[in-house]
């Protein structure tokens, strides 16, 4: 008979929503086969006809935990609903897996499950995760983490919407004052609000651009007017729209939200700052999180899902 793992197990939970008990059976009775156990679970009533339609964890928080001025770490956890989101049992859980990262070596999440959990060392985090799923009664996982170490200058976190969204900024700068974290807190929110993709354009990958002038060529040459330009005409128009693009996902670029002519840019006000305290002061990393960006949502039907199970 094959054996059983733990991830075939959550494999078989997350492609067809049914409980971990019945997959664990599914999986015994079909001798492993993934694609017979589902069938089977779909049998006998116990799978959801569409894959990954239950226990899905899109909701949740992004904890920061800080170390001095030098060190930060975020941690996205999820959940199903935003209510446990929202508990304060589920909240210290989170709290104590970001305070972990900051202790931790853990390249990835699999790496940090394994580790001892710090708040209680007679097991690992995984064991504490797995705890806490049964405790709350919900599906919950540790999405991603980052720690960011500051090497030749400080870091600074900020967090909005009561975690919904979590930034670390780290700067280069030889001088660390209170001056210069408000700036960097200044640019923390920047990002949370704008989002850009990278800190300036050297970071822009050479094939995102390309692909992205290869995209804006084409919508040029299906406009039936644009289309019937000059070529250096239409190069030109490329150049402007790719230029307006990087303005808008490079930081350094953007406008600055705060900026009091409306027209400064964060490049512009960090070079402000610098000159004001005397300090070669620039932007190097940040760090932003999102919970449950690019995570498909369950649609939710209160009413009927209270009804179900009420019979």
């Amino acid at each position: 008979m094959a054996e059983i793992t733990a991830k075939m197990v959550k494999d078989l939970r997350e492609m067809t929503g049914a409980d971990m008990m019945d997959c664990k059976k599914a999986l015994a009775e079909t001798n492993g086969n993934m694609d017979e156990a589902v069938e089977f679970l779909r049998k006998n009533g116990q799978a959801k006809a569409e894959k990954k339609a239950g226990r899905i964890a899109a909701e949740g928080i992004c904890k920061i935990a800080v170390d001095g001025d030098k060190v930060a770490a975020v941690v996205e956890v999820n959940s199903e609903t935003d209510f446990v989101a929202k508990n304060e049992q589920f909240q210290e859980f989170v709290g104590n897996v970001a305070n972990q990262v900051i202790s931790s070596n853990a390249a990835d999440v699999d790496a940090l499950l394994a580790v001892t959990y710090a708040a209680d060392t007679t097991k690992t985090v995984k064991e504490a995760l797995v705890e806490k799923v049964a405790t709350i009664g919900e599906n919950l996982s540790i999405r991603r983490f980052a720690k960011v170490v500051a090497e030749n200058g400080c870091v600074v976190s900020y967090t909005h919407g009561g975690g919904r969204i979590g930034v670390i900024v780290e700067s280069a700068t030889d001088v660390v004052n209170d001056a210069i974290k408000e700036a960097m807190t200044n640019v923390a929110m920047q990002i949370a609000a704008l989002s850009p993709k990278y800190v300036c354009r050297d970071e822009v990958d050479v094939a995102y651009l390309e692909h992205e002038k290869e995209i804006i060529k084409a919508q040029i040459m299906n406009d039936p007017k644009e289309s019937q330009k000059p070529e250096k005409v239409i190069e030109g128009m490329i150049s402007g729209r790719i230029n307006k693009e990087l303005k808008e996902i490079c930081l350094v670029d953007q406008v600055y939200v705060k900026a009091e002519d409306g027209k400064q840019t964060v490049g512009q006000y960090v070079a402000q700052v610098a000159k004001e305290n005397g300090a070669n002061f620039s932007i190097k990393k940040f760090v932003r999180f999102e919970t449950g960006e690019g995570l498909e949502k369950k649609q939710e039907d209160f009413a009927a899902e209270v009804a179900a199970q009420l019979g």
